[in-house]
């Protein structure tokens, strides 16, 4: 009896060995994991760092809806009215959180962001206001944006529309599909200096696509060197030079062609100063 009890408590004893060393060997692994993760993050080549990042505070329930132009309408000829609705979402409010404190941001607080035809964005604190806008048909794309520029991007907090400015019967077809992927670009813009041009975020905005590394990724290429973007988040850029800087991004399919669109390739050129 004696020896049967010491043999089963051996046993035992040798079970929550194994055990405690498998345990142990899962969350070395799991730390390892999460190293390897943590420094695949950050890309950096050619001394520019990029870091994403998706910390900043969250607004799940924030919903923006463009009430006029309507979509596909025509529009007299000049400035353009836009009228939105915006629900748990306060414009001109100063968004929280560390990245306030270490972005450019605009004093004004949060906004929205007007892009027609992919071209540099309008900033505006209201829910109303006028754009002048050339003839033509134009594709207009409005996002929710946090104080420090940072799109909101689950699917209530933008719209998507083409309008037609003029006489719609001379407007040049735009034959744009807004139901194929599309990218946008948002940020780095204009000129950074002091403090702001230590990190300055590159920001763009997707519809119709994600990004994965097997998938639709984004080419960035920043002052001629390469990083390919796997997911969509705000990247925190590093180490440029003061001066003039240069970004092109293209939307990518998984052997790094080019996707068609007319917006899937963009090249943008700000500053940085002392």
């Amino acid at each position: 009896m004696k020896a049967s009890a010491l043999l089963m408590s051996s046993v035992m004893l040798l079970g929550l060995a194994a055990c405690d060393t498998a345990k142990q060997t899962q969350e070395s692994g799991s730390q390892a994991t999460a190293e390897r993760v943590t420094s695949a993050a950050t890309m950096e080549k050619n001394g520019i760092r990029l870091t994403p990042f998706t910390d900043s505070p969250k607004n799940p329930e924030a919903q923006l809806q463009l009430k006029s132009p309507a979509t596909g309408s025509t529009v007299p000829s000049g400035s353009v009215s836009f009228d939105y609705d915006i629900t748990n979402f306060q414009l001109t409010k100063m968004t929280g959180g560390m990245h306030s404190e270490e972005m450019a941001n605009s004093e004004k607080g949060q906004h929205i962001h007007n892009i027609v035809d992919n071209e540099p964005y309008t900033a505006h604190y209201t829910t109303e206001f006028t754009k002048p806008i050339v003839d033509g048909q134009h594709v207009v794309l409005s996002f929710l944006s946090r104080s420090y520029h940072e799109s909101l991007k689950h699917r209530g907090a933008y719209d998507l529309r083409v309008i037609t400015v003029g006489d719609a019967a001379t407007a040049k077809p735009l034959n744009a599909d807004l139901q194929a992927p599309h990218l946008f670009y948002s940020r780095p813009k204009d000129t950074y200096s002091g403090k702001d041009a230590a990190k300055v975020m590159l920001d763009f905005y997707l519809v119709n696509t994600t990004l994965s590394p097997e998938g639709n990724r984004v080419r960035a290429t920043i002052n001629g060197t390469e990083f390919m973007l796997e997911q969509w988040a705000p990247y925190m850029m590093e180490g440029l030079p003061a001066g003039q800087n240069t970004i092109k991004l293209e939307l990518v399919d998984a052997s790094g062609n080019l996707i068609p669109g007319p917006f899937n390739s963009v090249t943008r050129n700000f500053t940085l100063q002392p």
